[in-house]
Parts: structure tokens; sequence; C-alpha cells
């Protein structure tokens, strides 16, 4: 038995409590007649009309901020297909009848989107809740049978953010872990290297995710041999990841069968122009002799490693310095220096992170490193990277990725 015929516009119409529908465009498409009644305008005033024409911002207001987080709602609601509640705001109205005369006003807000046949979103629903009268009611006007209706839908809108709240925690949660599995695969704890010490260390920008395009890599080589590198994609977050997960391997791989950094970086550097986003990365090469006890290393762009003398000076390895990655259309023969080292000396390879400052010139993070070197350099390398991180970087936090190799010649 098929049931009656319903007229949905005439039930949307009649729906209590202000309903609107709003285009993509946010054009006001319908709305019911408690919207209309309520914001004292009446249908024709309001159809076909954008949403922040009919109900402008209050210019006596500067530190309102109604419009703008209804429209990053709305925004947001078009952007990712789902519902958003909004927080209690005020947004005032003009009065229709007396220009000039704004009226204030408290609401209680939720978009909604309605999706089309494919899938996009058609229409957003638009329903708020007036609640000038408990903000009122709540400033010392006393109870109404009206102020705890309106507290109980406010009650119904907080359980309705908890829940917004919830699944973000667990959807930050589940980004969080995918992010230190990549972390892991991408930069695994260096196997040992010998009975030579070694400590590395690596920082994320604060506020980003547990991964960044900043990178280390420490290789065997034949005979008492290793190589050592620090890398640095442009870019933060699982994209600059990706790209160095790519580079940080190839790398390794060719300082496997090349015959010093130079060469292993312009391999590199070929690899490079087929890979998205590689480049202007920046790159610290050496290769670390312990029977010639020597040095030698090539920097592609890279901020210099610094080398730390047993009797505290300070030297920073920048003879060889050629462009980023994939700067030039041509390949590049790049340069490389070797420098001795007695034992008990320390090298440090580092990333901008860890130097630079928006505020200073890069000799002014060099000279920070230094210092910090000479005051900690007798300390064992887990220490000294310790101190340095403590040292160097912003106590409110790193706003730049940084990776740090220190190892005890």
């Amino acid at each position: 038995m098929n049931g009656p015929r319903i007229d949905y516009a005439a039930v949307f119409r009649a729906l209590p409590g202000m309903m609107a529908l709003l285009t993509p465009d946010l054009v006001y498409a319908d709305v019911n007649e408690d919207f209309a009644q309520l914001t004292g305008r009446s249908r024709e005033q309001l159809l076909g009309r954008h949403i922040f024409d009919v109900f402008p911002e209050n210019p006596g207001e500067p530190a309102a901020a109604g419009m703008r987080e209804t429209r990053t709602s709305m925004v947001r609601v078009l952007e990712t297909g789902e519902r958003d509640t909004m927080a209690l705001l005020r947004y005032d109205i003009e009065d229709p009848w007396r220009s000039g005369h704004w009226e204030e006003h408290f609401w209680s807000p939720v978009n909604a989107p309605v999706l089309g046949p494919d899938g996009e979103v058609a229409l957003i629903v638009h329903r708020v809740e007036e609640v000038t009268e408990l903000i009122r009611a709540r400033g010392g006007r006393g109870d109404s049978d009206r102020t705890r209706v309106l507290e109980a839908e406010l009650y119904t809108r907080a359980r309705e953010l908890q829940e917004v709240n919830e699944r973000l925690r667990r959807a930050h949660a589940r980004e969080r872990e995918v992010a230190l599995t990549l972390q892991g695969a991408m930069l695994p704890t260096p196997g040992p290297v010998g009975h030579h010490r070694a400590a590395v260390r690596y920082r994320p920008a604060i506020g980003g995710l547990n991964v960044c395009g900043d990178w280390y890599d420490l290789v065997d080589l034949p005979g008492d041999r290793i190589a050592v590198a620090v890398g640095d994609v442009v870019g933060h977050g699982l994209a600059a990841a990706c790209v160095m997960g790519q580079l940080r391997s190839a790398l390794s791989a060719a300082a496997r069968v090349a015959d010093g950094p130079a060469r292993a970086l312009e391999a590199l550097g070929l690899y490079a122009r087929s890979v998205d986003g590689a480049e202007s990365t920046t790159v610290a090469k050496a290769f670390i002799d312990w029977d010639g006890h020597t040095l030698t290393y090539s920097c592609a762009g890279h901020p210099p490693p610094a080398l730390l003398r047993p009797d505290g000076t300070v030297t920073f390895l920048d003879r060889a310095t050629d462009p980023p990655l994939g700067v030039s259309p041509e390949h590049v023969l790049r340069s490389e220096a070797t420098v001795p080292f007695t034992e008990g000396a320390t090298l440090v390879l580092y990333t901008d992170g860890l130097v630079e400052r928006r505020t200073e010139d890069i000799y002014t993070g060099l000279a920070r490193l230094a210092d910090s070197l000479a005051r900690h350099g007798q300390t064992d390398p887990e220490a000294l990277a310790d101190g340095l991180l403590a040292d160097l970087l912003p106590s409110g936090g790193n706003t730049d990725d940084t990776a740090l190799v220190v190892i005890r010649l």
C-alpha cells in the first residue's frame, strides 16, 4: 500500500527552527518560515542573494568574526562533504526598517551537506538556533522555560562538538601512527660503524607530522671507512618525506660504488631529475678513512660540516660547495676536498634547521654552533648531540626540520 504523497517543499517551509538551503556559491536557494520570520526578511529578500550580501558583518564591531567563521564552516562542508557544527558565535543583524541600526544576536549554527548524484555537495543545509535570549538570561535576567529549552539545545550542540572532536582525535592518532611508521622505515636507527661512536638526531618542525624532508645516512665501506650524509628536501610533511626516502636510498646505494663523495652526489643529481619535488634539495656527503686519518667531503648547496678538533677549535668544511640538486639543466661535475684529522676529533653534519633563523644571517648561526661545540666538545657523541639541540633549537620549538649526525673520529 502506497503512502500519501508528501510535499517536501511544504514540509521544509513548516519545519520548526531556522532552516536555509544555500548553493555551493553560498546563495540562498530556499528558507523556511521560521528563518524568514526571525531574521526579519521575506523570502523574496533572501532567495537568489548571497548570504553575506543579505547579512553583512556589523561594521561597528571590529572584533567580530561571525562572517569569517561562518564562511570557514561552509567552505569546510563543501571541501569535506561532512557536517560541521559551529561553536556559539555573535553575528549582529541590521534592522531591515532602520538602516545603520544593528541588533545584537547570538547563534548556534550547524551546516550540513546535501550530496548530488555525482557525490559532490549540491546544497548546504544551514540550521541556526538563536540563543540571544539565553545569553542575556545568563547575564542576570532570570530563568524561563525558553531559557531551559535553549540550554538543552546548546547541550545537544556541545555533544555534537564533542563527537566531532573525538573523530578528529582518532584521525590525528591514525595520521601519527602512519607518520611514525614512515619515520621508522625511512630513517632507521643506524647500525654500528665499527668501533667508532656516532649519534644521530631528528626533529621535525613544531606543529607538523613526525616526518619531514630532512634525513641522515651512515654507510659502512670496505676497510675502516664509512660514508655519512645529511640532506634537506624543500618542504615539510608527507610529500617531502616521500621524496626524501627516494633520495636517501639512491645516495646510500651510490656511496657503495662511487670512489668519493663528489661522484656519489653526481649520481644522485642525475637520479633527482626523475623525482618530482627533488629540485633544490641540499646534501652534505663525507667519506671518512680511519686508516688514513682523512676526511673527504662534498656539499650540494648545504651548510658546511663542522670539524671539532681535540684542542677545541672548530673548522667549517666549506672548500667543496656546489649548487643544490636540480638547479642546473645540465649535468654538474661536483668538487670535493680532503682534510686530515687526528684521533679524538669530532665531525658534525646537520641541516639548516639547526643554525638558520629568519631574522639572522647564516654566519650568526654558524658562530653559535661553533660556541656550542667548543662548550660540549669533550662529551661523548650522544651527550654532545643533546647539548647542541638544547643550545641551538628555539625554546618554543623549532620552526624548521632538523637532522644531526655526530661522529667521534
